[in-house]
């Protein structure tokens, strides 16, 4: 080969847009997103000012990086044995200690950051993020594997409520509410993947209940948090809430008959897109009393 065909010495460099990537890809983006974007709506329903709800926004991106990025960290060795897809530290995309860096990182900003809304709502919210780090470290693998996410989910609320002025409580029907829709995301997350965590060594409840129990189980937080949202609050449900809720409940009635025993694919599909559809109208609904969770 002539001289000038040669590779320049610097070729291996394009290896950092990938470890990028894979860091980008390790932190779990599509909950992350989508955390983040439910609690800054729910901030701008609650009537906080601009700069408050950047901050809300930014404490909670920061606190879900931080717990998808330990999550992928920390199993990166047992993703890797079962070669689980979609994990870029098993695969090598990205090194370990770069998303232990990553996730200590974001942690420390979004204990500044939440401290920065209040100091009773920086403790409610780091308290849910300290939670979701205790499932990942050990919490997963036992039958309390839910509590972090009920733990998680409902100081999320509380984070909202206690940044507007004056620090008021958030009501307890959105926090119960909130809960609630976290242990239906635990089920709802865990449920596509419980042969495999087994075949790991994870047993944590949905695994020990095991995937036809679980499809029976998912239905159930997500109508207790409809029936919270709608009756909890001191206003009567308007006409667009009773509407929701309607919607919900027969999501769940159609959810709950498909997920039988042994469902066939399409009843399998069927009872997915029944509970997602119960889960955004929930979600719905608590975005509607957003203006009453203080």
């Amino acid at each position: 080969m002539d001289t000038l065909d040669r590779p320049p010495a610097h070729a291996p460099a394009p290896s950092l847009p990938r470890s990028s990537a894979g860091l980008v890809l390790s932190c779990h983006p599509g909950p992350v997103a989508a955390v983040t974007g439910l609690v800054t709506a729910l901030a701008v329903s609650s009537g906080s000012g601009n700069g408050r709800r950047l901050m809300v926004a930014a404490a909670v991106l920061a606190g879900q990086l931080s717990v998808g990025w330990c999550n992928d960290a920390y199993d990166a060795v047992r993703d890797a044995g079962v070669a689980r897809p979609g994990k870029p530290v098993a695969r090598g995309v990205v090194g370990r200690g770069t998303v232990w860096g990553a996730a200590c990182t974001a942690l420390f900003l979004c204990a500044v950051l939440s401290f920065a809304c209040g100091s009773a709502a920086g403790a409610a919210h780091l308290a849910g993020v300290l939670a979701a780090w205790a499932y990942n470290l050990r919490l997963k693998g036992t039958v309390l594997s839910w509590l972090p996410y009920a733990i998680g989910f409902g100081s999320l609320p509380c984070l909202v409520a206690l940044s507007l002025p004056g620090s008021p409580w958030p009501a307890w029907w959105a926090v119960a509410a909130a809960a609630l829709l976290g242990v239906a995301a635990h089920l709802g997350d865990v449920l596509p993947d419980i042969e495999e965590d087994l075949r790991a060594g994870v047993r944590g409840l949905p695994q020990r209940l095991g995937p036809a129990r679980v499809r029976l189980l998912l239905p159930l937080p997500l109508v207790a948090a409809t029936a919270v949202l709608v009756l909890g609050p001191a206003e009567p449900a308007g006409r667009g809430v009773a509407v929701l809720s309607g919607v919900a409940l027969c999501a769940v009635v159609a959810a709950t008959a498909c997920a039988g025993p042994r469902p066939v694919r399409a009843w399998r599909k069927a009872a997915l897109a029944g509970t997602v559809a119960v889960a955004a109208a929930d979600v719905a609904l608590l975005l509607a009393r957003g203006a009453e969770i203080a």
